[in-house]
């Protein structure tokens, strides 16, 4: 999308409405303003993103420390199906 805004007297610009949309930018929100060879860039400063792929896969991180093992709930899950299939559980 290529637009053009006018910068007022105190030094504001507005975005594009089409562009807060597509970038889900909303009143309160920070940019970081860039200089890239001669070029204003502006990038949404996110705190973190709670999906990221990583070699190939989407991984949710909350940037908080789990307050429970996955390990363990796989290892729960694995035991309950091995009680169920031996026939363990009647």
């Amino acid at each position: 999308m290529v637009s053009e805004v006018t910068i007022d007297a105190a030094g504001r610009l507005t975005l594009p409405e089409a562009l807060r949309r597509q970038f889900r930018l909303e009143p309160g929100d920070t940019l970081r303003v860039e200089d890239r060879n001669g070029e204003i860039t502006l990038l949404p400063v996110r705190n973190s993103p709670h999906m990221i792929k990583e070699d190939g896969i989407w991984i949710y991180r909350s940037g908080q420390p789990a307050e429970y093992s996955l390990q363990a709930i796989i290892d729960a899950g694995r035991e309950d199906r091995d009680i169920h299939v031996l026939g363990l559980d009647k």
